[in-house]
């Protein structure tokens, strides 16, 4: 479970024990989906600071919010970098892409190619950034995934648009990889 939480910064001059509000010229640093109720006098906390004292904060979340929160963010893709997927997440991330190309490394733990393409398949994450980067470990867990999208071979590289495999490259081929997207981004 996630805990996520609104900070609000500290308003000058609350005294000891009350808690903190938001006024309308500060604006939150954080997430919005909790909010974080700060007690005390922010100065002198900050004095404490500086003494080297312990400085205390107490705080106030609500879990029914960031549950929610998380779930819903559990299947979402991140630009420019490798997302790892599994049997639950892959799909729905898959939809989620569109009509945008989505490029499923699937490997295993002990497969030395895989480890070896693995930071190009990385690089290639960071260079396109309109394409969508999944990985999935084609463990036991995994393994009905892995039966249905056919694989025969680690590493196989798929890839998908609008949530049906257009091509497929087996093998440690980077230079096959970056081929077989750059078509499918031109199609």
């Amino acid at each position: 479970m996630a805990l996520q939480v609104q900070v609000y910064r500290p308003a000058p001059r609350t005294s000891i024990g009350s808690v903190v509000q938001n006024s309308s010229s500060q604006s939150p640093w954080s997430t919005k989906h909790s909010v974080v109720c700060v007690t005390g006098d922010y100065h002198q906390v900050m004095k404490r600071k500086e003494r080297g004292l312990s400085m205390r904060w107490r705080a106030k979340s609500s879990l029914d919010t960031t549950e929610a929160a998380a779930s819903a963010s559990e299947d979402v893709a991140v630009v420019g970098q490798v997302t790892a997927v599994d049997k639950d997440t892959f799909w729905p991330i898959v939809k989620a892409a569109g009509d945008k190309t989505v490029v499923l490394d699937m490997y295993t733990q002990w497969c030395g190619p895989c480890k070896v393409i693995a930071p190009k398949f990385q690089a290639l994450s960071q260079k396109y950034v309109d394409v969508v980067f999944l990985k999935l470990d084609c463990n036991q867990d995994n393994k009905p995934l892995a039966k249905e999208l056919g694989i025969k071979v680690v590493p196989t590289f798929k890839i998908l648009k609008d949530s049906k495999i257009v091509k497929e490259v087996r093998g440690a081929k980077f230079d096959d990889l970056v081929v077989a997207i750059d078509n499918t981004r031109s199609s």
